[in-house]
């Protein structure tokens, strides 16, 4: 079963670890507050009481064997900036980095994190987003110009044929899968003769221009 320990349990790290909890995943949950730490006990394999920005204490508790680190200590750049460097130190496999700022998240990519994560920016680009592209109910950055995204089909569309529509040539984006949900049914590489309804939902890929494209088309 993959391990995880998430260290910093405010809002963030207590939701990220419930979730991994959830999902079936064994998650060590570290802070140095103890009411944080007896707030998540319940849900978690293990919560402890420790001070992560002292190396004995994160290889004492066997960080370096987990499949994945969180760090998430709030607004302590100083010491997400030392978990990291000594988790790195200990070879942790990966080690996921809450960022407060732009340098802050440069400093955390040049001592060893091997993912940044800005969380209130990333929510608040994706509200934005599902506003501004209603027919676009999720998506999946793929670098800084490509992008995996499900998108409600245009009514120009329906009860057409993949074959008939031309997706790829005409608009340059892939239709990998096709998600039906009366019945609920996930069709994997749709063949030519697959004729779109108005219940399904494509999943696309593509670069962001040509899908934005594809989003504007009736």
């Amino acid at each position: 079963m993959p391990s995880f320990a998430v260290i910093g349990l405010g809002s963030f790290g207590y939701y990220v670890s419930r979730y991994l909890a959830e999902h079936g995943f064994e998650v060590l949950a570290i802070d140095r507050d103890e009411a944080m730490v007896e707030q998540i006990k319940p849900f978690v394999e293990k919560a402890v009481i420790a001070d992560a920005t002292n190396k004995e204490v994160l290889q004492r508790l066997g960080l370096q064997d987990m499949d994945a680190v969180i760090v998430s200590v709030g607004d302590q750049i100083d010491a997400s900036i030392l978990i990291t460097l000594y988790l790195r130190e200990l070879k942790a496999k990966q080690i996921i980095v809450k960022a407060i700022t732009e340098d802050h998240g440069k400093i955390l990519n040049m001592i060893g994190a091997t993912e940044v994560i800005f969380p209130e920016r990333d929510v608040a680009s994706k509200v934005v987003e599902s506003l501004a592209n209603p027919n676009i109910l999720d998506s999946l950055r793929l670098g800084p110009d490509y992008s995996i995204v499900q998108l409600a089909p245009p009514s120009s569309f329906l009860r057409k044929s993949l074959r008939e529509l031309d997706i790829r040539n005409r608009y340059g984006v892939h239709v990998i899968a096709i998600k039906e949900m009366v019945p609920e049914n996930l069709v994997v590489v749709p063949t030519a003769d697959y004729v779109i309804k108005d219940s399904d939902i494509l999943l696309v890929i593509g670069r962001l221009e040509d899908i934005e494209k594809l989003r504007k088309l009736d």
